[in-house]
């Protein structure tokens, strides 16, 4: 059977058109004698959700077969469907529908199970551009090429994919629920300024913020924390007296004392220093300055 020229098509169609080829490989097999498929792209199931349909399956069963190939001894490995086989397995059932795939290697199982996920819609966001990385990277796929093969638009990909962009602590948070893809996408646009990205995060979850709100938040410029607040304003010369008043006042003296002077400022504060060179010198000064 080949494989690679149905991929675009859905899992419908990695199952052979023949019906009684479909009753050879398909038959009822021992959940415990089914291996998790190594290359499975999903790394966070949502309890709630495995939990509804583990109920449903104790009710109407597991409808659709779960894709595997032969392993090593009376084994199988798991290809698609790793959501139905551990809801079933919460179930309590001991038996699921599968049916047996020919052999395939390792790239064409992960391609597969990279597939069937994003196509059943049922990965988180980051799941899903963490999948759509790998089928380009791994198999050399334009954005283009992915669109085609999983049926979404070219901008939905690339949207998704830019999530990536964002540090793994954001990445987790929109994986887990914390936040929306749509928040995820406004603090892309600050993802080079982590003190303000996680700002941006908190207050987002403490005061449940709406995207827009979420949008107009990012678009204000960060207020610098007090203590930089302080040195901005240590920093800054305040009341400086013009340097051309400073170098007229310093000649007048000079020349008023017949000695060295110099100015010193330091903000609205300074000093004024007035050289000597003996006792007498100092006294000669001393009767200048004080009055008689």
């Amino acid at each position: 059977m080949i494989v690679k020229n149905v991929l675009g098509r859905g899992v419908g169609a990695l199952l052979p058109e023949d019906n009684q080829e479909v009753d050879d490989r398909f038959f009822m097999c021992d959940v415990d004698k089914i291996s998790p498929n190594p290359n499975q792209p999903r790394s966070y199931f949502d309890a709630d959700k495995l939990q509804q349909l583990a109920e449903s399956i104790r009710e109407k069963g597991v409808i659709q077969p779960l894709l595997v190939t032969r392993g090593k001894g009376n084994r199988y490995v798991l290809i698609a469907g790793e959501r139905r086989l551990r809801a079933a397995k919460m179930a309590g059932c001991e038996e699921v529908p599968v049916v047996v795939m020919e052999k395939s290697g390792d790239n064409e199982s992960l391609e597969l199970a990279l597939i069937e996920n994003i196509q059943r819609h049922d990965l988180n966001p980051i799941e899903e551009a963490t999948a759509y990385s790998r089928l380009m990277d791994e198999f050399l796929l334009t954005q283009d090429e992915v669109a085609k093969k999983v049926g979404r638009q070219r901008s939905t990909i690339t949207n998704v994919l830019r999530l990536l962009n964002l540090p793994q602590s954001l990445q987790d948070d929109v994986a887990q629920g914390v936040i929306s893809q749509g928040h995820a996408r406004v603090l892309l646009r600050i993802k080079d300024q982590p003190e303000h990205l996680q700002a941006v995060r908190n207050k987002i979850i403490a005061e449940e913020l709406s995207v827009r709100a979420a949008e107009r938040l990012c678009n204000k410029k960060p207020q610098a924390q007090p203590s930089q607040q302080n040195e901005a304003s240590q920093a800054a010369p305040v009341d400086v007296l013009p340097k051309s008043y400073c170098a007229s006042l310093v000649n007048q003296l000079t020349n008023q004392l017949h000695t060295r002077v110099r100015l010193v400022q330091q903000g609205k504060r300074g000093k004024l220093e007035i050289e000597y060179y003996s006792s007498d010198d100092l006294d000669r000064l001393a009767s200048l300055l004080l009055p008689q």
